[in-house]
């Protein structure tokens, strides 16, 4: 199990979840919408692969820290911290404003969060949620922080063609706020962690240009694939067939060295969440895993693929709906772009 730093006579100090909030965009993308557009699909075809009904869009002017901004609001107004009382904010997401400043750092005047307060972005996609996790437990439990905000922020859709319906009927925007707090507990509250990293795949799920690497092609030839959508080399791409293959080969491995660590068994957990990619992708994890259905969430059908913020959305979700009591032990496991994938433990209190 994880090290604890032993504070206050023989009591340790652990991270704890202590409280999760999200924003969605207005505007919505309905299945019908994509069907009237992409005239050899349906509706109920659309929903049939991906498990998908709506996704959120932001509008033009609306950026992933909007969001950020409207789901952390959230999460003060619901008194559960003062905006005051937050050491360090860490904010996961791959639509930043710009390319410098942190936006971390534009977030921490936004919010009023202190001038005291530790910020910095990190990029990762759909595993970023774990990571975030695993930075949070590390700055709370060296007494670096107390109290620390986690926000995830992501808007894909800016960066997808309209004719691409690949990534379009999947993907949607959305933010996540989460809290973690030090607590005096004798159990260890998050973790173990398990991570993982392979480069070599990091072409199957890119926006190729827009960095320094390269930049962004104006009047870039629209070019069509296979299967009919089209896109440009400004725009994601995503090899549908190679991310599901990764996606099948490492998350069963990721869950037995999880459980070998934290010596346990797969029934010693109360609720598998993992991210909500796609039904089709999560019913053939569960299967092969051999999860029961009670146990495993999937909670995506009205926001669609949002990235980093999917883990947090299913979450607050499955509270809300009582699936998750004190004492619980909960499994999460994110993966995709990168490839990158992470999996961790949460005790819930």
């Amino acid at each position: 199990m994880a090290v604890t730093r032993r504070i206050n006579f023989g009591r340790f100090v652990n991270a704890t979840l202590s409280a999760i909030e999200y924003a969605l965009p207005a505007k919505v993308l309905g299945n019908e919408q994509l069907a009237e557009e992409f005239c050899d699909w349906t509706a109920d075809k659309i929903f049939a692969k991906t498990g998908i009904r709506e996704r959120h869009i932001a509008a033009d002017n609306e950026c992933a820290s909007d969001l950020a901004v409207q789901a952390a609001s959230q999460l003060f107004d619901s008194g559960v911290c003062r905006r005051e009382e937050i050491d360090y904010l860490l904010y996961c997401t791959q639509s930043p404003d710009y390319f410098l400043p942190a936006t971390a750092c534009v977030l921490q005047h936004r919010l009023g969060l202190k001038a005291g307060c530790g910020a910095m972005d990190f990029n990762l996609g759909c595993s970023g949620f774990v990571y975030g996790l695993g930075l949070a437990k590390g700055l709370v439990e060296s007494g670096q922080a107390k109290r620390l905000l986690l926000i995830t922020a992501d808007t894909y859709s800016k960066f997808i063609h309209p004719m691409d319906k690949s990534v379009r009927t999947l993907f949607g925007d959305a933010a996540a706020a989460i809290l973690i707090s030090a607590c005096e507990s004798d159990l260890s509250l998050m973790g173990p962690f398990v991570y993982g990293t392979d480069g070599s795949g990091a072409n199957n799920l890119i926006v190729p240009t827009g960095g320094l690497r390269k930049p962004r092609v104006l009047d870039a030839a629209l070019v069509k694939d296979e299967s009919g959508n089209a896109r440009t080399v400004n725009d994601l791409f995503m090899n549908g067939a190679e991310i599901f293959n990764f996606t099948l080969r490492v998350v069963p491995d990721t869950i037995s060295r999880l459980l070998a660590l934290a010596k346990l068994r797969m029934e010693d957990i109360d609720l598998f969440i993992f991210h909500q990619a796609n039904k089709f992708m999560l019913e053939h994890l569960r299967k092969k895993l051999r999860l029961p259905s009670e146990k495993f969430w999937v909670a995506m059908d009205d926001v669609g693929n949002t990235v980093s913020c999917t883990i947090p959305i299913a979450l607050k979700r499955a509270l809300k709906a009582g699936k998750i009591r004190p004492g619980h032990r909960l499994m999460l496991v994110g993966f995709g772009v990168g490839f990158s994938w992470g999996g961790t433990l949460v005790q819930w209190v």
